[in-house]
């Protein structure tokens, strides 16, 4: 038990698989601002784990100006930015499936999750990993894009979507690295909290600029609903499970085993949709699977 709770990676693959009740509960949502969305899911998950203050408070004491930042800018980033860009890029496109804003965005977070690694926490980058790395992007294409397939006429809006695409890459990308320079000092639990705490006032500040204080009070009862499944699936218990495997798991190793949510959302497509998987999909998941084993072995001895 104890190796299995050292193991890091697994817990990321967890929280990967929280992540596909996202698409079942967002949707309801469509209707709000993708600000208030992000607002409400971060004060929801903020009330729930303070109901858990008195395993982390303590924590706090460790933190340093250098982990205040740190937090700050991934609540920034990854809470409100990321999600705003990601969802505003998909809104230009109008939703497009199988488009290139979806290439952009899968394909390029590793590669800012890895530099920044690099850069950041000093992580060693060997040739050895590259080649896993790249092996697991061509796994992660195959999987996103049924036959290989990208849709590239998503109209005129396709430029902007394409930039903001690339913005929140790059944000969730980072964020990965950031993250880590928090939890080096204080607990996955303390991190969270903080997360929770720190984004819901980045995002009502953009409800603000956006002149969007209106659809604050517009929810419906099923709209609540929604958040509250968010808040025990994609949102708060899987950060939860992210920041605990991401604590025992270099960076540059966790960004790759995030790439198991397009292979475990296929599988919902194919089971609860009904939509058969292609050769390469297939294959994607195979080479996947041994690229991840590959970087994760030198960890489960």
């Amino acid at each position: 038990m104890k190796k299995i709770l050292a193991f890091g990676p697994l817990f990321i693959v967890i929280a990967e698989l929280l992540l596909n009740f996202d698409g079942f509960l967002r949707i309801q949502l469509y209707t709000l601002p993708p600000t208030v969305v992000v607002f409400y899911e971060h004060i929801l998950g903020a009330a729930v784990i303070t109901f858990l203050f008195f395993l982390w408070i303590k924590d706090l004491k460790k933190m340093t100006k250098k982990e205040w930042i740190a937090i700050t800018l991934v609540s920034l980033f990854s809470g409100a930015l990321g999600t705003i860009f990601y969802t505003a890029a998909l809104a230009k496109i109008n939703y497009s499936q199988y488009s290139v804003i979806i290439l952009l965005q899968q394909m390029l977070q590793p590669i800012w999750a890895i530099g920044a690694a690099s850069l950041l926490l000093k992580e060693k980058i060997t040739k050895k990993f590259l080649l896993w790395a790249g092996l697991a992007l061509i796994a992660a294409y195959c999987i996103a894009f049924k036959n290989l397939q990208v849709n590239l006429a998503t109209g005129a809006g396709t430029a902007l979507a394409g930039m903001l695409a690339l913005g929140a890459g790059f944000m969730w990308g980072t964020s990965t690295a950031i993250s880590k320079v928090v939890l080096n000092r204080v607990s996955f639990l303390t991190a969270t909290a903080m997360r929770f705490y720190i984004a819901p006032i980045f995002a009502f500040l953009f409800i603000v600029l956006q002149g969007q204080t209106h659809a604050v009070l517009t929810l419906s009862t099923l709209q609540w609903l929604m958040l509250v499944g968010i808040t025990f699936t994609s949102g708060l218990v899987s950060l939860g499970f992210y920041y605990y495997g991401l604590k025992k798991t270099p960076a540059r190793i966790t960004t790759l085993c995030e790439l198991t949510f397009p292979a475990s959302a296929i599988f919902i497509d194919y089971f609860y949709f009904h939509h058969t998987l292609s050769i390469t999909q297939i294959g994607g998941i195979i080479l996947l699977l041994i690229a991840l084993y590959q970087v994760t072995k030198p960890l489960a001895k």
